[in-house]
């Protein structure tokens, strides 16, 4: 079989811009919430893109970490590729993929970090060799070996001890603050459903079918 003859027909459920919620929030409050009852494996697994200086995208996969009427947030190394890009570029879309239900959620909007307070916070409530490893690895910086690595981190832990490493100045959190919304529920012959909310400039959300 070659790649081509890959496909399969979605049924397992509709969207109608007569049902969802007004608030994108809301209606992603609503999706999540479905998948977690689904135990969809890491349903908090977004893809993330950013722009480099060089004007070139790049993305990866990150882990949600909080969501409210302000924005998704995620942490990360200030320093690493993706740090740099959000520092050149603020702004971002992710997208989140759950096949068990043949849904996706593409957002984008602009990024800002979170309060130093806010990723004070979720640092301390990390297991300690997570956090042991944020001290430890200059993320995105090149690295003779996995053994290096590891002999970086034996060093991190051995310095600490059992005391509770602090976090350092350069890993936080980052809060994309959306301005569009689009959900996406696969439908058989490919006539998938696609509302997208796009936020006005009054501060409203409006809504909108799309065609497939």
């Amino acid at each position: 079989m070659s790649i081509a003859d890959l496909r399969r027909d979605y049924s397992h459920a509709t969207l109608s811009e007569h049902e969802v919620s007004a608030d994108p929030i809301l209606q992603f409050d609503a999706w999540f919430t479905q998948t977690l009852a689904a135990e969809v494996p890491e349903p908090n697994a977004m893809s993330l893109a950013t722009v480099g200086s060089n004007g070139r995208p790049s993305s990866r996969i990150v882990l949600l970490k909080d969501f409210d009427q302000r924005g998704f947030t995620w942490y990360t190394n200030y320093e690493s590729r993706k740090g740099h890009d959000l520092a050149t570029h603020p702004f971002a879309a992710i997208t989140f993929h759950w096949v068990e239900l043949e849904r996706q959620i593409r957002i984008e909007g602009s990024v800002e970090r979170v309060a130093e307070a806010d990723s004070e916070a979720y640092f301390q409530i990390r297991p300690i060799k997570s956090r042991l490893g944020a001290i430890a690895s200059a993320q995105s910086q090149p690295i003779d070996s996995r053994e290096d690595l590891e002999e970086k981190f034996a060093q991190a832990e051995a310095h600490y001890g059992d005391t509770p490493p602090p976090r350092p100045a350069h890993w936080g959190g980052y809060r994309l603050k959306p301005n569009w919304i689009e959900f996406w529920q696969g439908r058989r012959s490919r006539l998938h459903d696609r509302i997208v909310y796009t936020l006005e400039a009054d501060g409203q959300w409006s809504r909108q079918r799309l065609q497939p």
